[in-house]
């Protein structure tokens, strides 16, 4: 059986990247999205300046092909070397999911 795997992307950017990584940020969301298994991306901002991104696929093969395309590894070095001051990576199968929505 296939498991949605997420990945947990936390960062913060270094002072004088906002305006560049900007620039590039829609372009590699918009990637992602047209990567097959794609399934959601949400990227939420703390008060502190800590970045939080959750990216999920549909399985760890869709996953692993999103993290090897040239352009979001260029994206990746790119962001090594010029945008953030740190980040960390968790990346997780998808062992237990609910869902619920109050409709009206």
């Amino acid at each position: 059986m296939s498991r949605e795997v997420v990945t947990v992307f936390r960062n913060r950017l270094r002072n004088d990247a906002a305006d560049e990584y900007g620039a590039l940020s829609p372009h590699i969301l918009d990637l992602a999205r047209s990567m097959p298994g794609f399934v959601d991306a949400k990227t939420f901002a703390a008060a502190d300046g800590e970045r939080v991104t959750i990216v999920t696929f549909a399985d760890r093969a869709t996953h692993e092909a999103w993290r090897d395309h040239p352009e979001h590894r260029a994206a990746q070095q790119r962001g090594i070397a010029e945008f953030y001051a740190d980040y960390s990576i968790q990346v997780a199968d998808v062992t237990y999911s609910h869902r619920f929505e109050q409709r009206e």
